[in-house]
This record gives structure tokens, C-alpha cells and sequence, in this order.
């Protein structure tokens, strides 16, 4: 007897390029099991399924080789930060403060 599957889709983004799947894979497929089985690789070179951060519905998760999908999940493949988003935001506020002292002098 076959083991039931379920549907869930695959999807990976570039600023100029974004790929969605949808692919049936048997129920106790995890995130990076379901990520790896996509083929998500062949549509971006240097893509590493293997390390990449993985997420579902916007949300990291944390343990993806652990995580067991359900039913219509849609796994999200991540890309390495360019940035730390914390120095970024530190950086704008020291900017904004610098420039409304510069007004407050004139």
C-alpha cells in the first residue's frame, strides 16, 4: 500500500527571477526533505538546499530537517542577508538624528 501524500509548494526569489511549485510528496516529508525534492536547484545556480534557511508562510523555522509538513503548506526558501537589518535601522535613526540636529542649528 502506498503512503498518502500531500501537496505543498516549493517557492525562491531574486530580485529578478521568482520560481513556485507544486509538488506531492508522502505525509512525514519534512521542509528541507520537500525543498530538496522541488529540483528548486536546477532554476538557480549555487542555490544550497542543503544550508539555505527555510520557512513556511513567511515564518522561519527553525528545525526544517525536523519540521513535518502538512497538507497545502508552501515552503519558503531563503536567501542569505545581505545586511544585519538592526545595524541598518541603527544606522537610518543615527542619520535622522544627525540631520535634525543639523536643522535645529540653522
Amino acid at each position: 500500500m502506498d503512503k498518502p501524500s500531500i501537496v505543498v509548494e516549493v517557492v525562491y526569489a531574486l530580485a529578478d527571477k521568482q520560481k513556485l511549485l507544486r509538488l506531492g510528496v508522502p505525509y512525514g516529508t519534512t521542509v528541507r526533505q520537500a525543498a530538496l525534492q522541488s529540483g528548486m536547484q536546477a532554476h538557480f545556480s549555487g542555490l544550497d538546499l542543503h544550508n539555505s534557511p527555510l520557512g513556511i508562510f513567511g515564518k522561519l523555522v527553525g528545525k526544517p530537517d525536523e519540521r513535518i509538513l502538512e497538507e497545502g503548506e508552501r515552503v519558503e526558501i531563503y536567501r542569505p542577508l545581505i545586511a544585519d537589518p538592526k545595524e541598518v535601522r541603527k544606522q537610518r535613526a543615527a542619520k535622522a538624528a544627525q540631520a535634525k540636529a543639523d536643522g535645529a542649528e540653522h
